[in-house]
């Protein structure tokens, strides 16, 4: 198709800059884009990704429908026109994340568009997709490369939150794209997680109420966003387990803040490692399991009828 890349924006910010301009897409890296914004309405941010190379272009969770004009925009002002887009990355089959699948085909309009997630999402996704080619994870190798060479890696995290979660590592920028892992509610949001010297010294983490009577606790929201959207303690400890090989430097969720320092990932993993009462485990309480899926009265009433 010819290069459809231009130059990129040289007023589009980066980590260097110390002011945050969000009407604007935000460089977290050479050629990594956040092109998201944040809805005062629900408390949540969203975050949709572009990861540009030489001619080719990939999106990471493109958002829901009503979202499309104002990612869609983001997108176009970093210099790329949306014909250079090859590939549409869905890391679950939310409609929070794929719901602008057919505005994204309408105006990418290329025949090879690609749209990858896992094959436990597809059966979710096809409702949204119109035309374009669905892959999944397996049948690609757990990868996708660019022209290049250069490759996104797919790390599967079932269960967290949906059976055909995953992340996607960026070996060439550091950055892992989690999802809804590391994600949190945001009822003071800016794009980059700030923590202060006191949250590394909490003995109380994760409350609504700070021991050191900051304002606000970004780590509580996050710890409440994961006791809501995981279905259980295991499943987000094994999503934790699973990235824990995976050389990334920076985390880049679905909602919430982007996390650059070491220090902060290190206290959220320890957190969110140790969190109890996560779905289903919270509403079960105590109960063990063998007390669990008892159907002797259900029995007991059927024979009685």
């Amino acid at each position: 198709m010819g290069s459809s890349i231009v130059t990129r924006h040289n007023s589009v910010p980066t980590f260097s800059t110390q002011t945050l301009e969000l009407d604007k897409p935000y460089q977290l890296a050479d050629d990594v884009f956040w092109v998201g914004f944040y809805n005062d309405q629900t408390g949540l941010s969203a975050n949709p990704y572009v990861i540009v190379d030489g001619d080719e272009a990939v999106i990471i969770n493109s958002g829901s429908r009503s979202d499309f004009p104002l990612v869609m925009m983001k997108i176009m002002q970093t210099g790329i026109v949306p014909s250079s887009i090859v590939a549409l990355i869905y890391q679950n089959y939310d409609p929070r994340l794929c719901g602008s699948i057919p505005h994204m085909e309408g105006i990418i309009d290329r025949n090879d568009l690609k749209i990858i997630s896992d094959e436990a999402n597809h059966m979710f996704i096809r409702h949204y997709c119109d035309r374009t080619r669905m892959l999944g994870l397996g049948e690609i190798g757990f990868e996708f490369r660019f022209r290049s060479g250069r490759s996104l890696q797919f790390i599967k995290i079932p269960y967290a939150h949906s059976a055909g979660s995953f992340v996607t590592f960026d070996s060439r920028s550091g950055i892992l794209f989690t999802g809804d892992l590391f994600s949190g509610y945001a009822r003071k949001w800016d794009l980059l997680l700030q923590l202060k010297p006191e949250c590394y010294r909490c003995l109380d983490p994760g409350t609504s109420t700070c021991p050191n009577q900051i304002s606000y606790c970004p780590v509580a929201d996050v710890m409440e966003f994961h006791r809501v959207i995981m279905p259980s303690e295991r499943a987000l400890r094994f999503a934790l387990d699973q990235i824990s090989r995976v050389p990334f430097t920076v985390i880049a969720p679905q909602h919430g803040w982007v996390i650059r320092k070491a220090e902060d990932i290190i206290l959220l993993c320890e957190r969110l490692a140790t969190l109890q009462a996560v779905g289903i485990d919270g509403a079960i309480g105590n109960r063990a399991f063998s007390e669990l899926g008892d159907t002797r009265a259900v029995k007991e009433r059927l024979h009685r009828t």
